[in-house]
């Protein structure tokens, strides 16, 4: 059983201490690497190494009073510096930079902290999609199009399509994450003007990043575009995932519910009720992440060199996103771990209709024993009609009528209704699927 969700580490990624956290890092390896290239003092970075710190509490107080939150930071360090003995060091910090290097880098090892987290849920989904889809392989149920009842399917084949689709979404994600695996320290309009590409690249590659190749103050917002509309794609399939069980929930249909625990209860005035209350939350909550998307794409056109209408934005929908998505990846692995299975109300619901659902294979059937196409259709069409109208027995009319048994003895009738030759290219889908 999946264990329940309460999601700490991605919680973490976004809070003020690791935000700050990753801007420390950045600030430290521009001032190693500046050392390195003995522009700063080499005991200096070493010292700022040892002793640069914050209190979030006291950034928050200073920024009161600045109302820059990069200068409260640095602020803040440089107390801590000095109240370790080594003022003087302070000087060093933040030297060559402008704010939006420090940020744009940080928040892209805090983007690719969110998205490590991410692609394990998506493994982790893969992982419960393919137990059960082998589960189901061979579990036949009632297909439907438009809501109508349409050919026989396997609920395995349902789990195997959404294992696939997840498939998809990983690809998606990895590369999306990968995409926004960049930093810029290019300075105030991305000239390079106090510290040279060389360095950029050394600063980069101290923190696992990968130096955009031209920026402005900041790195161009497409990226992270993107990365927004991976998690609104991704999430979208959880949705539909929930909706369809939802659907299959449903009264008159129950071939699958999600879990319903002893003591649970549906309604305050309506005892029997066992709702779908866990997919329509995810359906719900799919909804916000494709609203941030939007948002997102907003922020891709900004003034000139760079405003900061994207970073208000950003602040919401960048942990708002990406908690959703792992809160909604948690929560569907759930549902599919537990959600209850009916395989005998799939057969109840499949035979209801007394054969109907094999009139395309029919069709086929006796077009390929010589009756033209049209003549066929308006053949099967008529008994169809008679059986749907009046819930009759659509098979044993068929088997009563002269002109289709003349062509359809009883062997190939029993073929035409056959559920095995319906479905003897599952084995055949799963090998595509899960061999892939």
């Amino acid at each position: 059983m999946i264990p329940r969700y309460t999601r700490p580490a991605m919680g973490a990624v976004w809070s003020d201490q690791n935000r700050f956290q990753q801007w420390l890092e950045v600030e430290l390896a521009a001032s190693e690497t500046l050392a390195e290239q003995g522009v700063v003092p080499a005991e200096d970075a070493k010292l700022l190494r040892e002793h640069a710190g914050f209190d979030v509490d006291r950034i928050f107080a200073i920024e009161e009073i600045t109302r820059h939150d990069v200068i409260a930071f640095t602020t803040a360090v440089a107390e801590a510096m000095a109240a370790a003995g080594h003022a003087s060091s302070s000087r060093w910090l933040h030297y060559g930079l402008t704010s939006t290097d420090v940020v744009d880098t940080a928040q892209a090892l805090q983007l690719k902290q969110a998205s490590e987290i991410l692609v394990e849920g998506v493994k982790k989904l893969r992982e419960v999609l393919k137990r059960r889809a082998l589960e189901f392989q061979h579990t036949v149920q009632i297909g439907r199009t438009h809501g109508v009842h349409a050919e026989p399917v396997t609920f395995g084949l349902k789990l195997a399509l959404w294992y696939s689709e997840a498939g998809r979404d990983l690809h998606r994600l990895e590369a999306a994450a990968e995409d926004l695996r960049v930093g810029k320290v290019s300075g105030a309009v991305g000239t390079f003007a106090h510290i040279g590409p060389a360095v950029e690249e050394q600063i980069c590659e101290r923190l696992g990043l990968t130096p955009a190749l031209i920026a402005t103050q900041v790195v161009q917002r497409d990226r992270h575009a993107h990365f927004i509309a991976v998690l609104a794609t991704l999430t979208a399939g959880l949705e539909k995932i929930a909706l369809e069980i939802r659907h299959l929930q449903r009264t008159e249909v129950r071939e699958a519910e999600e879990f319903f625990a002893k003591g649970q209860k549906g309604s305050s005035a309506m005892p029997h009720k066992r709702n779908p209350i866990v997919c329509e939350q995810i359906c719900g909550l799919a909804r916000v992440v494709r609203a941030n998307a939007q948002a997102a794409f907003e922020n891709v056109a900004l003034w000139h060199e760079r405003d900061i209408s994207h970073s208000s934005v950003e602040r919401v929908i960048l942990p708002d996103s990406t908690i959703l998505t792992d809160y909604l990846l948690a929560k569907t692995t759930n549902l599919i771990d537990r959600m209850f299975v009916y395989p005998a109300r799939m057969k109840r619901n499949l035979e209801m209709t007394r054969g109907l659902v094999f009139s395309g294979q029919l069709l086929l059937d006796l077009s390929a024993a010589g009756m033209l196409r049209e003549q066929a259709y308006a053949a099967v069409q008529r008994h169809a009609m008679q059986a749907w109208e009046a819930e009759g027995d659509f098979r044993a009319a068929i088997e009563a009528d002269p002109e289709i048994t003349a062509l359809l003895p009883p062997a190939k009738l029993a073929e035409t209704f056959s559920l095995e030759r319906q479905l003897r290219h599952v084995d055949a889908i799963f090998f595509r699927v899960f061999n892939a």
